[in-house]
């Protein structure tokens, strides 16, 4: 069971990895393109800011590049494996899987990129810094 003060409740929900309570995302149900990877500049409860350097995102890419590398290994296997597809149906398998799973994994590899360095603070939301306007 995940629970809030777990990485993997941070990663799947789109939480701040350190109060796991605000959103990560600008604009969370958004597939939209040009919104899909916007984050907050800081957690919108507990203030921690998500750019914890410049370009650290950066990362990410190599976490993208691992889930699709797995995300294609299971799809060809399981279609040249268990429904017994010629090679090309399986290619184009593979294709068309990671066409429609490309948002979902920018979004989660960004979050597992942030856990890596980041751990949950349970006290981290009481410590929210006064709003300024």
């Amino acid at each position: 069971m995940i629970r809030k003060g777990d990485k993997l409740f941070s990663i799947l929900a789109f939480k701040c990895p350190k109060c796991h309570e605000g959103a990560f995302f600008s604009h969370p149900k958004s597939w939209h393109p040009m919104r899909l990877t916007k984050i907050h500049d800081n957690c919108p409860k507990c203030g921690f800011k998500y750019m914890i350097e410049p370009s650290f995102f950066f990362g990410a890419m190599y976490v993208a590049y691992a889930l699709s590398v797995g995300v294609s290994m299971l799809v060809f296997l399981i279609g040249s494996g268990l429904l017994d597809f010629e090679i090309l149906k399986s290619i184009v398998a593979v294709g068309v899987v990671l066409v429609v799973l490309t948002p979902l994994l920018l979004r989660i590899s960004r979050m597992i990129w942030i856990n890596f360095f980041v751990s949950y603070d349970q006290n981290a939301s009481a410590n929210t810094p006064p709003k300024t306007s």
